[in-house]
């Protein structure tokens, strides 16, 4: 066996099946997310940005780094938990009257929905499994008080970039409520998101 095959052998075995159950709320989730960039680019200055935990920014290459020592469950759990925290540091720069307050606190809203259903869909023991090292040491990071954060772990992102961290990292966890059998792989692929962003963008300047 090769070492390419070695390791998509690798990635098919970690890779969890999604219950079906939590197609129908991540979809809902998705279309949602599919208004990002209206709302959270268009609706705020050029360059704002917001700061985060280093963890928070959580993209499909930590996921790919992540894979070699955790199952997807286990990544599954940490995606809701890094976007529990997204969204909640981006609804706290939302003044009431802000036209991107809404949607935030609807998307904050699905979100919860999902991640009530994610709950549900699997038995209680195993939120409590122990969790690998390297994944424990990103929860306790996570989870300890914003005063006690070193400084270091600090990062500046836009709304919009934390979003489509958001959304690719779901459609790559939960790939089976969103991708063919065939390019259930592909969704973990950075080259499959800027194919989908250059596509759409030569589709916006043809309509135009």
């Amino acid at each position: 066996m090769s070492k390419v095959e070695g390791l998509l052998l690798l990635v098919s075995v970690q890779m969890a099946q999604t219950p079906a159950s939590m197609c129908t709320p991540l979809k809902t989730l998705n279309y949602s997310l599919s208004h990002r960039q209206q709302y959270m680019k268009h609706n705020f200055p050029i360059n704002y940005t917001i700061r985060v935990h280093s963890y928070e920014v959580f993209k499909l290459s930590n996921i790919s780094t992540m894979r070699l020592q955790a199952e997807d469950l286990v990544l599954q759990r940490l995606w809701f938990l890094v976007n529990q925290g997204v969204l909640k540091k981006i609804i706290r720069v939302l003044p009431e009257k802000h036209p991107s307050r809404s949607y935030a606190s609807e998307l904050e809203r699905r979100f919860k929905d999902a991640e009530g259903v994610f709950v549900q869909s699997h038995p209680a023991e195993v939120f409590q499994q122990e969790l690998p090292e390297t994944i424990q040491e990103a929860w306790d990071h996570l989870t300890e008080e914003p005063d006690r954060v070193l400084e270091s772990r600090w990062r500046f992102a836009t709304p919009k970039a934390l979003l489509d961290n958001f959304c690719h990292t779901m459609h790559c966890l939960f790939s089976e409520c969103f991708c063919s059998r065939e390019q259930q792989q592909n969704c973990c692929s950075a080259s499959y998101w800027r194919k989908g962003k250059k596509k759409k963008n030569e589709a916006e300047r043809t309509a135009g």
